[in-house]
C-alpha cells in the first residue's frame, strides 16, 4: 500500500512539472508573438496637449478645435476667438 502511494505521488508530480513547464514556454511563444504578455495592454503614444487660445484650458490635442494657427478647447471659444490680454 506504501508503494502505491509514492507511485502515486511520483506520477502526479511528473505530471505537475510537465504542465508547469508547458504553460512557461507558451506565456514564452506569446510574448514574444506580440511584444508584450497576455492580457496586457498595448501602450499609446503620447498625446499633444495644447493650450486654448481663448480660455487658457490645456486639452489634448484631439479634442480641441483649430482655426489656423489658433487651438481652442471647444467650438464656441473657436467662435469666440482668441483672449484680449
Amino acid at each position: 500500500m506504501r508503494n502505491l502511494l509514492i507511485l502515486i505521488l511520483v506520477v502526479a508530480g511528473i505530471w505537475w512539472v510537465q504542465r508547469a513547464i508547458a504553460r512557461a514556454k507558451e506565456r514564452a511563444a506569446e510574448a514574444g508573438r506580440d511584444g508584450r504578455k497576455k492580457g496586457g495592454r498595448a501602450v499609446a503614444a503620447p498625446e499633444r496637449i495644447r493650450e486654448c487660445a481663448h480660455c487658457g484650458l490645456n486639452v489634448p490635442e484631439s479634442e480641441g478645435v483649430r482655426d489656423g494657427d489658433c487651438f481652442y478647447c471647444s467650438d464656441a471659444h473657436r467662435i469666440a476667438g482668441p483672449r484680449a490680454d
